[in-house]
């Protein structure tokens, strides 16, 4: 390690077989808790590269709990978190509201590292139970339509790394590799980014890829569709531009999505939601993520999209998706 920090602080970039070399070592217990502190603030201090962030990804792909779900073909929607934003928990009421339209999710999640409250922790507090058994995953998605892929129980290996970025509290590229490295492969992505300059890194390695996908970046620097501006969008097929009225919504203020100050008020925004009972910006926000991400499995515009995701939410079925991942949760305990 020492000998690779000096190359780091030399300004040189990490070829995608150094950097999955170093990933795979750092699973293996071979550097102590500051090497690795060390290591993960050179990329706090400066860019990631396409080979270091590919080599990075391919380690943890390599090594994490594969399980297969591709029956179902799923689509995950994720983000990298990181925006320092502090929204409500948008994308993981999305991927419910997705599977109330009927489509299948294989949503992949952790605790919160840089925000208030992961998905993880939410869906915790709510009652739902992680598992990476496959006959339960399956049977999640037989039954309701998602699984929740909690990321420890895949990605043992990285074990080590995990009470270093609780301490440090704040992105590392950790959050960069989240949505890449999703255990059941799912052929249909929805994901969210800190920055345009990872959109673009995102959109090249996926282009290397079978994967449908899109990938998200609010130009005011949300990792998701968050209707307080235009959203950048880039897919296989195209890049674009979106504003608030292409969802057929309205322009909202950043206060109107903020996520509360603690998981139990996180949670209790999450119901509000589900219940279709939250104000008509936190409504309009998951359905616009939700739309996003049922566009992108079944070729709809964003605006179909929102509609569909809006009658997942106003019917009821999305609550009935929670209820029954709920029931089978208890049922496992």
């Amino acid at each position: 390690m020492k000998e690779l920090l000096n190359r780091l602080t030399n300004h040189e970039v990490l070829s995608v077989t150094d950097a999955k070399e170093v990933l795979v070592n750092i699973a293996k217990g071979a550097y102590n808790g500051s090497q690795i502190a060390a290591f993960l603030t050179v990329y706090m201090m400066r860019g990631i590269s396409i080979d270091e962030l590919q080599g990075f990804r391919d380690a943890l792909l390599e090594l994490c709990r594969a399980v297969d779900l591709s029956a179902y073909d799923p689509i995950d929607l994720c983000g990298t978190g990181g925006d320092g934003k502090d929204t409500f928990n948008i994308s993981t009421l999305a991927s419910f509201v997705t599977a109330g339209a009927g489509i299948k999710v294989t949503k992949h999640g952790n605790y919160g590292v840089s925000s208030t409250c992961g998905s993880s922790n939410v869906l915790e507090h709510l009652g739902i139970a992680f598992s990476n058994s496959p006959d339960y995953l399956e049977r999640c998605l037989d039954e309701t339509g998602i699984c929740i892929l909690h990321a420890p129980l895949f990605h043992p290996a990285m074990k080590n790394v995990a009470p270093i970025r609780r301490e440090l509290a704040v992105k590392t590229f950790f959050n960069m590799l989240g949505p890449m490295v999703n255990p059941a492969f799912p052929k249909h992505q929805l994901v969210g980014v800190f920055n345009l300059e990872l959109a673009r890194m995102y959109g090249y390695l996926y282009q290397k890829t079978d994967k449908n996908y899109s990938i998200l970046h609010a130009l005011d620097g949300y990792d998701e569709i968050a209707l307080t501006g235009p959203v950048k969008i880039i897919s296989r097929e195209h890049e674009v531009i979106l504003k608030p009225s292409d969802f057929g919504t309205n322009t909202i203020q950043a206060e109107d999505i903020h996520g509360g100050a603690s998981i139990a008020d996180a949670a209790a925004i999450f119901m509000d939601v589900l219940n279709n009972e939250a104000s008509d910006p936190r409504r309009d926000v998951v359905c616009a993520n939700a739309g996003m991400a049922i566009a992108t499995v079944q070729g709809l515009s964003p605006e179909e999209g929102f509609l569909a995701a809006r009658e997942s939410l106003e019917s009821g079925r999305a609550l009935e998706v929670f209820n029954a991942l709920k029931s089978r949760s208890e049922k496992a305990a």
